[in-house]
């Protein structure tokens, strides 16, 4: 299987994510191309059988970098043909979305609209969405306290060698059903 790993980090918690998932996948004896959003990136998604997209949180949405890449790429497909309306679903490609986050607020729920946001990417293009992914991920720089005083509690140290076992662990099964 070919799948692409792709992300943008601005604190290095979803390159971590990334990393595991780019590990897992090459132990599992696939071929995986890892890919950092950064300025001048370009991808065809469309010539991968599985795309794994990952960002930090930023304001319940993914880093800019990854969702100036994703409006270019759809301004693209939508002037090939690629996107339509009531797209048929494209067998071969599948997806999964994932993020890390900090969830000061209100936890959890301030993560969704980013794997959703990045979700619907895939949907228009008719690539199924497999799973969504959550990684707690601590704050950095000027936003360091909040790492202790928010809902989640002490995420210090988040991504932890805990959280990345079990997305490894979640990258062999859903490798393991496709």
């Amino acid at each position: 299987m070919k799948v692409l790993n792709i992300y943008f980090s601005a604190t290095g918690n979803t390159a971590k994510t990334a990393a595991t998932i780019e590990k897992t996948v090459a132990d599992a004896g696939h071929e995986v191309t890892t890919v950092q959003v950064k300025e001048g990136v370009q991808v065809e998604f469309l010539d991968y059988d599985m795309i794994f997209m990952g960002s930090g949180v930023y304001h319940w949405l993914p880093g800019k970098p990854l969702m100036k890449l994703i409006e270019k790429v759809s301004e693209g497909y939508r002037k090939s043909g690629e996107i339509q309306r009531n797209p048929k679903r494209r067998a071969n490609i599948k997806a999964v979305t994932y993020c890390t986050y900090g969830g000061t607020h209100t936890g959890i729920r301030e993560a969704r609209p980013a794997t959703m946001w990045m979700g619907q990417f895939f949907e228009h293009l008719g690539i199924e969405v497999v799973a969504d992914w959550y990684v707690i991920g601590e704050f950095h720089g000027t936003w360091k306290d909040l790492s202790v005083s928010g809902r989640l509690g002490d995420i210090r140290n988040r991504p932890n060698e805990w959280d990345l076992k079990d997305l490894a662990e979640k990258t062999r099964a859903i490798l393991s059903i496709l």
